[in-house]
């Protein structure tokens, strides 16, 4: 037995190392072939990350070129097609052009399919700032073309170009090269960003040239400036001498009308222009913090005190003057629910009486002296309601003759109502009462009495009707207006007691487009 088992375990062995073998070999044949796959997906690994990174080189080449041709095509487009454009050199300049402007024009006539010259200024309070609204009071057509020039340099510091034209017409026609006045409003430079800037002057903008300030603002729905200062000259903004406190140093160059004088004459003959002889120079300081505002003006004019005012009496008029302005720029309705509101309390003397456009006026006399005060504020009452109320209130005393007056007060109120996306309902109350006594100035009589006007406005927008400040719109409306008699006796050549316009009430309506941009 014992046999037998030797026997057969010698019979099986070399059949047990013959498998060994066969399974060896299967499996270097299997890993060998296992390499040869794992080296063709390396292989083909590599290609395809070759070709990724073919394609992402074309298409970064692709946006290149996309930039280069649409930065060409910038740079040559015309301002008509594109408002703004903008490109970087290489060496990391950055320029971009801007062109923007305002326009408003319109048709407005009454019930016998005429009218006389209406606007926002036309009461007796008017020539001294008493607006009464231009909502459905103004025929005229104003408008300004702007163009912005602005470039970074290598160094990061930025200058700014600005030129404004504007073209006043009072008539219909299209052609008002006969009628209407052209000019240049605004043209000047700014230096910002500048590396020697230092400490105080480190975020300053220096200027020069022809412009309205910086800092001006207005009532717009009124047509009333609350500061307006303009002119030729140089200054400096954002001067931070101390904490969040920021100041403005500039004077403004102005020239008055020509008075009757052989040195006026001789003047305008040299310089082969009128209305240069008299030459009017405000230096003005103006500071800002958070939402308080204090301005400081000083204004001196050599020969203006030739000019003579004449009425019941004689007057020289003022050679110079001061006027300081406190306002305060609120981010909510007065504190008391969402939006904003401005107030300001003016006051001026000599030259500096004429409070809202320091250096406008040169027939102030020396004695002259006015207070001024105005608010508005805006506000949404609902989501289809927003309301803006105003109040511009002044005094002036001795303005052109001794004894002389101008007080006069203006309440405003207006709303709109939103009907859909496209177009909403606008209303507008304006209240004025005025006590004038202008002693006989350019043959003017003592008045006193007040103004009133109503006037409903369906508009046409593009979105946000309920936002003041949106534009462009499209406005039909009516009007009605009516003042006390007396008047209409102030001035012979006014609206007021001109023919169909005397009191008793009066209704004008008309269309009215306004925009800006």
């Amino acid at each position: 037995m014992k046999i037998n088992r030797l026997a057969i375990s010698a019979l099986l062995l070399p059949l047990t190392a013959q498998s060994a073998d066969i399974t060896l070999s299967e499996i270097n044949a299997r890993l060998e072939k296992l390499e040869q796959e794992l080296h063709q997906s390396r292989t083909q690994l590599a290609k395809a990350e070759q070709k990724i990174e073919i394609a992402e080189q074309r298409a970064l080449a692709a946006e290149n070129n996309a930039a280069k041709i649409q930065a060409a095509q910038q740079s040559d487009i015309a301002l008509s097609n594109t408002p703004a454009f903008s490109k970087e050199t290489l060496s990391g300049e950055r320029t971009e052009l801007k062109f923007g402007g305002y326009a408003r024009t319109g048709i407005l006539t009454g019930k016998k399919g005429t009218t006389s010259t209406v606007g926002p200024s036309m009461t007796p309070a008017g020539s001294t700032g008493g607006s009464v609204g231009r909502l459905g009071n103004e025929a005229d057509t104003y408008v300004t073309a702007d163009i912005s020039y602005l470039h970074q340099y290598e160094n990061d510091s930025r200058l700014r170009y600005y030129m404004k034209i504007a073209e006043w017409d009072k008539t219909y026609n299209t052609d008002s090269s006969f009628n209407g006045q052209m000019n240049l409003r605004q043209a000047f430079v700014e230096m910002s960003d500048m590396p020697e800037f230092t400490g105080p002057f480190q975020k300053a903008t220096l200027w020069a040239g022809k412009r309205e300030d910086r800092d001006n603002f207005d009532i717009h729905w009124l047509d009333s400036d609350m500061m307006n200062l303009v002119g030729t000259g140089a200054g400096i903004y954002d001067v931070n001498f101390w904490g969040d406190l920021k100041t403005n140093l500039g004077v403004y160059g102005r020239n008055f009308n020509d008075i009757k004088s052989m040195e006026n004459v001789e003047y305008n003959n040299m310089t082969g222009a009128d209305n240069t002889f008299i030459q009017n120079y405000t230096l003005s300081v103006n500071n800002r913090l958070g939402p308080w505002q204090w301005m400081v003006n000083g204004l001196f004019s050599k020969d203006n005190d030739l000019r003579i005012n004449y009425g019941l009496a004689t007057d020289k008029a003022a050679s110079s003057g001061v006027n300081t302005m406190l306002g305060y720029h609120g981010e909510s309705f007065y504190g008391l629910g969402s939006g904003s509101s401005k107030t300001v309390l003016l006051y001026g003397k000599g030259l500096g009486a004429e409070v809202r456009g320091p250096g406008s006026d040169g027939y102030l006399i020396e004695d002259a002296w006015t207070v001024k005060f105005a608010s508005y504020g805006i506000t949404p009452l609902s989501d289809k309601f927003s309301w803006a109320p105003l109040l511009v209130a002044q005094s002036s005393h001795n303005r052109y003759l001794n004894n002389d007056s101008y007080n006069w007060i203006t309440f405003n109120s207006r709303f709109i109502q939103e009907i859909n996306q496209n177009f909403a309902l606008q209303y507008e109350t304006s209240y004025q009462y005025m006590d004038i006594d202008p002693q006989g100035f350019n043959g003017n009589k003592s008045v006193n009495g007040s103004y009133a006007k109503l006037t409903f406005a369906p508009t046409f927008k593009m979105q946000n009707v309920t936002d003041f400040f949106e534009r462009p719109e499209i406005r039909f409306f009516v009007t009605y207006m009516n003042w006390n008699k007396a008047l209409d006796n102030y001035s012979t050549t006014d609206t007021m007691g001109s023919a169909g316009y005397n009191s008793g009430g009066i209704f004008v309506f008309g269309a009215q487009l306004e925009t800006w941009f």
